[in-house]
């Protein structure tokens, strides 16, 4: 069972960098087109780095810490 809390405590706790990642992953997938024009081998590395440094900030912002519905 969730327990709502009061608004100042809510904004009091520590949030993590999760949408960071994310927004740093979504530039890394920006800049790989123009790379993968120059050099294709740094295009790729940027495509996959974007993929996984947003994966993982999606895992910390929205999946870490929640409870499966049985429970």
């Amino acid at each position: 069972m969730r327990v709502k809390m009061a608004h100042r405590v809510h904004n009091t706790q520590r949030r993590g960098g999760g949408f960071f990642l994310i927004i740093f992953g979504a530039i890394l997938f920006m800049v790989a087109p123009w790379q993968l024009a120059e050099t294709p081998e740094l295009g790729w590395t940027a495509i996959i780095f974007g993929f996984l440094i947003g994966g993982i900030g999606f895992y910390l912002t929205f999946v870490k810490g929640r409870r499966k519905v049985g429970e």
